[in-house]
């Protein structure tokens, strides 16, 4: 759909996390070599949500298995992966986050397929080509999360991981969950392509179009794509009034039917 200035909202949101990135974003800083190290000794430290590491059970063992990072660019998790032994493509729609990538798979020598895409479209890859996907929190830039879904079954194989980290919708209620108190004004669900005076307030303060999307959308919409749920947890926020009161965060396991 066409926003301000006849662009995609996908278009608006990666020039702005490239923004957000050069500012320091704490989801924009690649780990350090020393980080790195650690996982070339077997540490598997990743995160799907702020701040809760996935569980290690969670994961198949790793050498050898084509992994998908799917919105995962910047320089954090990859690199992990690809220390552990995994044959690792990350895609992303921010310049900036794979330019980390980019930077760090130098610094350390290692392989990456680096794919720049929107994954509101097609994913740009043939259908059972991975193993695990790695999906951290991010679908909230994206309206339709039951493409998202659809696609992620299409490219794994029989048998294949999906591991994805999700926002619950709870801090949609609120314009600024910084301060408090804390005082509802928006329904959900948040879209701000069906609210034009939304549209225009985010824009005018250079923030990103994101949406709040329900349970249904997002544990359902994966059972429906085909998926087998296998476990989950919560998570709170590191910032913000929430983080003293509720989880806003998902993580989910889930497996492609045989």
């Amino acid at each position: 759909m066409d926003v301000m200035g006849g662009q995609k909202y996908t278009c608006l949101n990666a020039a702005m996390i490239d923004k957000w990135v050069r500012n320091g974003w704490e989801w924009g800083i690649p780990i350090s070599h020393e980080d790195y190290l650690k996982a070339r000794n077997g540490e598997c430290h990743v995160l799907l949500t702020p701040r809760t590491y996935v569980p290690q059970e969670w994961f198949p063992a790793l050498q050898g298995k084509k992994l998908l990072g799917l919105a995962s660019g910047g320089g954090q998790q990859m690199p992990v992966f690809a220390a552990l032994g995994a044959d690792c493509t990350v895609l992303d729609y921010s310049d900036e986050q794979l330019a980390s990538e980019k930077y760090i798979s130098e610094r350390e020598a290692y392989s990456i397929n680096i794919v720049k895409a929107d994954m509101t479209e097609r994913f740009p890859f043939s259908d059972a080509e991975f193993d695990i996907i790695f999906h951290p929190v991010s679908n909230c830039y994206v309206e339709d999360v039951y493409h998202i879904w659809n696609e992620c079954y299409r490219v794994l194989k029989d048998g294949g991981v999906l591991l994805a980290g999700m926002d619950n919708g709870i801090g949609f209620l609120f314009d600024d969950i910084e301060n408090p108190p804390l005082v509802v004004v928006h329904k959900l669900p948040y879209n701000p392509l069906k609210n034009h005076t939304l549209l225009e307030k985010l824009n005018s303060e250079y923030d990103t179009i994101q949406f709040s999307h329900s349970l249904e959308e997002q544990l359902g919409g994966q059972l429906k794509a085909g998926f087998v749920l296998t476990n989950m947890y919560e998570d709170y926020d590191n910032t913000g009034v929430l983080r003293e009161y509720a989880p806003q965060f998902i993580a989910t396991r889930a497996i492609k039917q045989v």
